[in-house]
This record gives structure tokens, sequence and C-alpha cells, in this order.
């Protein structure tokens, strides 16, 4: 019999939950506001749970035919031993054994993930990372993330903390960042750096980036010119890590891979400028496909393909 899995994608602002068909497609979902249940890691845990319960009941799904149940967290996770170490963004949630609490709560098997890596599985295997063995995939946003595939695993390091290509140094100096580090890749390609370079350029205090991409699809110069520039400086922080890593796909994703279309050829050409020759020719920058629902995807490819 084929089952379903259950993917949770755990935010600072919203808790997403979808049911994953056995082909890959979510057929329901529903969500709920994080911060009415984060006064402390039981009252979400339980929200969670009870979450998982109505989703089911809503599509008329009995436990049997549940694989299990995926849930990606925002900060570090032990994947091995099921505990989530850290949410930055949430708190109270330090050393907490969520795995073994969500399995006794709801009789279902539970793996928990770091949520970027979720993504970084459901891009690779349904996504725009399918039928590579060796990806890099980045979310820009508020913070820059990564997860990446090596011979076709996905890889987390010793510490479940690989990936953290938006802390690598963009520059000797620069603006102190919140991982305590400066000059920080993030620092230059972040939502928070990129709204105040267009609020400067344009003149406009309260400008959103959703705007500056409208007037580049209206053709306008100084959109093109800030993208082209936004391209740059992402390339510039790809050149390290296609050095290093010598992947075959680099997949965008993220808010502001929207205007991936204006930053795609900056990107490209920086590399081929900047990075060596071998690593340059063969990787290629694609836009993610699987939007919102990419963790909730990477929900099934962790329960079901992932070794454990």
């Amino acid at each position: 019999m084929k089952k379903y899995v259950v993917g949770v994608d755990v935010g600072g602002t919203n808790v997403r939950l979808g049911l994953v068909d056995p082909r890959g497609d979510v057929c329901s979902s529903l969500s709920f506001a994080t911060r009415h249940f984060s006064a402390t890691p039981e009252k979400l845990t339980g929200a969670i749970c009870e979450a998982v319960g109505t989703l089911l009941r809503k599509e008329r799904i009995v436990k049997a035919r549940i694989a299990g149940v995926g849930v990606g967290l925002p900060g570090l996770v032990d994947v091995e031993k099921g505990i989530v170490r850290i949410l930055p963004n949430i708190p109270g949630w330090k050393d907490v054994l969520l795995q073994k609490d969500m399995e006794k709560r709801l009789g279902l098997r539970v793996q928990l993930e770091n949520d970027v890596n979720m993504i970084t599985l459901g891009e690779w295997k349904y996504g725009a990372g399918r039928g590579f063995t060796d990806v890099i995939v980045m979310t820009l946003g508020t913070g820059v993330g990564a997860g990446l595939v090596l011979s076709g695993d996905i890889y987390r390091g010793p510490g479940f903390a690989a990936g953290e290509i938006g802390h690598a140094p963009f520059n000797d100096e620069g603006p102190e960042c919140g991982c305590g580090g400066w000059g920080c890749f993030e620092r230059y390609v972040g939502n928070k750096e990129l709204q105040r370079l267009a609020a400067g350029i344009f003149k406009e205090r309260d400008i959103a980036l959703e705007e500056v991409y409208r007037k580049a699809v209206d053709g306008k110069k100084k959109a093109l010119e800030f993208w082209d520039m936004v391209g740059q400086r992402v390339g510039n922080g790809l050149v390290g890590a296609v050095n290093l890593l010598n992947p075959e796909a680099v997949v965008i994703g993220g808010g502001v891979s929207r205007s991936f279309a204006f930053i795609e050829p900056a990107i490209a050409r920086t590399l081929r400028r900047r990075a060596m020759r071998t690593q340059a020719e063969m990787v290629r920058i694609v836009k993610a496909q699987l939007d919102d629902d990419a963790g909730i995807i990477g929900a099934k490819v962790l329960i079901c393909h992932e070794k454990h």
C-alpha cells in the first residue's frame, strides 16, 4: 500500500502543514500563526500535533496510511537524536526532545530536519534539482541559507550545521552580523540591505523589493541595474562554494528568486569571470520550482528516501 507523508514547515511567522501523496504532490494543506502558540515549546508542539490530526481527519486518511511526519525547523537540529538544539527566532527552544514528544502524541514516526535542508530535499527530488547528484540549494530572503547535496546525499556536517553560506565572509571588513561575525554574505544580499539600497536609489523610503521587480518588468533602467547589481553580489558570494564543491547546479529559491530572470545573467557572468574554469563551465544556475511547498514536499524525501 502506497502511503502518504505529512510535512510540517515551522516558521517564525506561520506553521504550514501539508499532506503529500505517493506521487510527491501536496493534496491538502493548512496553516496557523506561530505567535499564538509560541509561549512555550509544549504549546507549539501541541498545536502542531493537533493540526496533524485535523489534516488527517479533513482528508479521511487513517494513520495506517501515513509513512511518517517530517518536520522542518528554522534552527539547529540534531537529526540523529531528534533534538531541537535552538531556534533563534522562536524563544524557549533549547535542547527540546521534539521527535520523541511528537511520536508519543501522534503514534506516528516523526523525523526532524533543518528547514533549508528540507527545502533542499524537496527541490532535489521533485523540483529544479532533479537528475543532479551534486547541488547547492540557496534561499535568498531575510536571511541567506543553503542546503548541500553531495554525491547523491544531503550533507549536514558532523554538527548538523553545514550550508551556512550566508555567513561566509564577503569582505575583510563590513557590518556586524547576528552570527557574531562581520562582513557576512547575508549582510550584502539579505532583504533588509537590498531594501535599504533600493530606497536610496529610487528615493522612496519604504519601497518594497516587489515594486523594484515590477519596475524591472516594465523595463525601467534603474531597476534593471539594481537587479544586475544583486546578481553580481550573489555570484561573488557563490564563487568560493562553486570552486570548493564543484556542483552541477545551484538552485536559487526564496523571495528574491522572483526576480530570477533579472539576476541570473549577472550570477552566471560573475561565475564565468571569477570561478575556476572547470567548475564555472559545469555549474548551472536554475530557479527553484516548488515555491512554498518545497519544505513540505521535502518531508516525503526525508521519510521515504533518506538513509537513517
